[in-house]
């Protein structure tokens, strides 16, 4: 029995959306610049494609700007805002947590002369509210926080950051990175004073290579792609229509039946968290309850390195990340771990388990069950 606990790196797509994405690559093919036929239905299915990705989030079609996923996203939105507003200020505000699509960003742009300021999170991976606030300067154009943490789920107070960027600053821009707390939270960018959001459709049972930014209207920004002049100009090249489709597909089903899937994928978080955390040297990483994401549980193994943990569970056919799975092929320690204090010896020792609506309890029970046969004998292993 294949048990995939590895959703914070990708899902499973629905069938119905598999099945879209099929009809828009084989039926539906036509390119959507195109003045014929088919060209105008193409160009038609990405516009209701757009008018139900716009009402997950209650904002109009025109702010919709489609990506090739979360990381163009996130690029367009901070080097976009860097480059339109630098005559503004060049002092840009982040976490030392924030994902590399974000992260490698600043680090750009502090070699093109801007001032990152990186605000440190609590041993729960939330940032303070205050130190944000003192931040905050008139020459601040911008600010990028996570709505979720890819590693441990922690949630950041999104809605509060925004209230007090604004009322601090009202020329400085909020974007939020919100690839894996779209779909599994509560995000509306109007009330909540966000002017740029990013998402990808892999993350929600959607396709891969294809996503979104939310651009409020009123937001100055330059685009980083050149080319035909599509959305707008905004964003060049030919629309990727079946992975359009395919996003509103997953959208449209996450959506419906939202408040009930995470309900459903606390109560198993909740359940893993109060079996895995009696299994002797186990440690849980971030916060808890509804201040953590519904899908994402990190977990620190004493005296077991999480590469030999993760292929021990593979053998059994289990699947999980011995972290962000952007960066799982290198060698570096976390940086999300090491902000929030992790001991030395537990930062090669930490796996991540996330969940989704197709997680049963069955499945918990099995790897709960794996873990208490596999560790005694991994640990074995490292004494000798």
């Amino acid at each position: 029995m294949e048990i995939y606990l590895d959703n914070s790196a990708t899902t499973r797509c629905f069938d119905e959306v598999a099945q879209v994405v099929v009809e828009m690559m084989t039926i539906d093919y036509g390119n959507p610049s195109s003045m014929h036929l088919k060209g105008l239905d193409a160009e038609r299915y990405v516009k209701q494609a757009t008018e139900v990705i716009a009402k997950t989030l209650k904002v109009s079609e025109k702010e919709i700007v489609y990506t090739s996923g979360g990381t163009e996203s996130d690029n367009m939105a901070i080097i976009g805002v860097a480059k339109a507003n630098s005559r503004s200020g060049k002092h840009i505000i982040t976490t030392s947590i924030e994902h590399p699509a974000v992260g490698q960003c600043m680090k750009y742009l502090e070699k093109e002369g801007f001032e990152i300021t990186y605000l440190q999170p609590d041993s729960t991976g939330c940032i303070c509210l205050s130190e944000l606030e003192e931040s905050i300067r008139p020459d601040t154009i911008l600010v990028s926080v996570m709505a979720v943490n890819n590693e441990i789920g922690t949630i950041q107070p999104i809605e509060q950051a925004g209230e007090l960027i604004k009322r601090k600053n009202p020329n400085t821009l909020f974007h939020v990175d919100a690839v894996q707390g779209y779909g599994k939270m509560e995000l509306y960018p109007r009330k909540w004073k966000i002017d740029l959001l990013s998402v990808s459709g892999h993350k929600i049972h959607g396709p891969k290579g294809v996503g979104f930014l939310y651009v409020n209207e009123k937001v100055k920004i330059a685009p980083i792609i050149l080319g035909g002049g599509q959305q707008k100009n905004m964003r060049s090249g030919t629309e990727n229509v079946p992975g359009v489709v395919g996003l509103a597909k997953a959208a449209e089903l996450v959506y419906a039946n939202m408040e009930c899937d995470i309900n459903k994928m606390y109560c198993l978080r909740d359940y893993f968290i109060s079996q895995v955390s009696k299994v002797e040297g186990v440690t849980v990483n971030g916060a808890t309850g509804r201040k953590a994401a519904p899908h994402v549980v990190s977990v620190s193994v004493e005296n077991v390195r999480a590469e030999v943990l993760l292929h021990a569970l593979e053998d059994k056919e289990i699947f999980i990340s011995a972290g962000s799975a952007c960066s799982s092929h290198k060698p570096v320690p976390s940086a999300t771990l090491q902000a929030i204090g992790l001991p030395k010896e537990l930062l090669g020792s930490t796996v991540r388990f996330s969940f989704s609506v197709f997680t049963t309890k069955e499945e918990i029970d099995l790897t709960l069950k794996a873990l208490n046969e596999v560790l005694p004998t991994l640990r074995k292993f490292v004494r000798r």
